[in-house]
């Protein structure tokens, strides 16, 4: 029922379908005048087309032409006749709320889109007896930070109506829509102890076979990255998408660890943060440098020196200095 539409649609005559997108034909070449090599033409850009659906049910639609996390979420509303802000998140090739599958920069040529949409808002009291609540926030790249996990044991883990892919709309009444995952991670830490404060939550609207769940994220290998097809569609928030090969498994593994380390000294977990902090410093070659890097790109993180040694050791020693 969710997913039976997917190919029920017939591809338009002289589109033909390569792994569930849509490639337009190739310009064919102009026959070559005898004795002189024709001139090759630029190869035809594919138009990219890419499957979706609600999470909780819906038709299947198609989507193409975005460059960046807002341009999709915009093209999916528009499929489904929707608001763009009224979707959380998305999560690839999965209708679930799973953290592992959560769609980042990078979507891959197979892979299948589908949308969370805002449900019921909930408000929950919390009283801060430690310093660390146990969540751990990411965001949707458009204005949204929801929990993408909460640890075993920890204050917030013994609330059972808090759950992973809740969105957090408010922190004591101040509206944090619209603010990074760092920032509301910062937020929380700073809250004091032993003061009550309150949390205003969005879950996922869920279908029939989702109520009830409480899903906690463990963490994977492959956590990183979800990538069906050896070629991805790079989102940037600056310029165009681009086409791109894969990463490498030494690129996912560096991600993995870094993604770690940003769990562990800021409370986020980012897998595009993380995978843009390895490219920086695969072409660093001190962590001076890496710093400097960092900062250029990314200053308004304000990551603290020790981290910054530990990201260039995570990836350019890897083995305690073994590459």
């Amino acid at each position: 029922m969710r997913r039976a539409g997917r190919h029920g649609r017939q591809a338009q005559e002289g589109s033909p379908m390569e792994n569930g997108v849509r490639q337009e034909p190739e310009t064919p070449e102009p026959p070559a005048a005898e004795g002189i090599p024709a001139p090759r033409p630029p190869r035809a850009r594919p138009r990219l087309v890419f499957h979706t659906q609600l999470a909780h049910g819906s038709p299947t639609g198609r989507i193409e032409g975005f460059t960046n996390v807002k341009e999709l979420y915009a093209k999916i509303a528009e499929v489904f006749s929707i608001s763009p802000t009224e979707i959380l998140f998305c999560t690839l090739n999965t209708h679930k709320v799973d953290m592992q599958k959560l769609l980042g920069g990078q979507i891959g040529l197979e892979d299948f889109i589908f949308a969370h949409v805002r449900g019921e808002t909930k408000e929950v009291e919390v009283t801060k007896t430690e310093d660390a609540l146990g969540l751990t926030i990411t965001d949707n790249g458009a204005g949204y930070a929801f929990i993408k996990r909460i640890k075993e044991g920890s204050i917030i883990n013994r609330i059972q109506t808090v759950c992973v892919g809740d969105s957090i709309e408010a922190i004591n009444d101040h509206t944090i829509v619209g603010c990074r995952h760092y920032e509301v991670a910062r937020m929380l830490r700073e809250l004091p102890r032993a003061q009550p404060f309150t949390l205003r939550l969005v879950q996922p609207k869920k279908a029939f076979d989702m109520i009830g769940q409480r899903t906690r994220s463990s963490k994977s290998p492959g956590e990183a990255r979800v990538v069906s097809g050896k070629e991805t569609l790079r989102l940037r928030a600056q310029g165009p998408a681009t086409l791109e090969e894969g990463p490498t498994p030494f690129e996912e593994e560096a991600a993995s660890r870094v993604d770690d380390l940003l769990e562990s000294y800021m409370g986020i977990r980012d897998s595009e943060l993380a995978s843009m902090m390895v490219e920086v410093a695969k072409g660093s070659p001190s962590v001076a440098q890496l710093a400097r890097g960092l900062d250029s790109v990314l200053g308004e993180f304000a990551f603290p020196q020790e981290f910054v040694a530990e990201v260039w050791a995570a990836v350019c020693h890897p083995k305690g200095g073994q590459e």
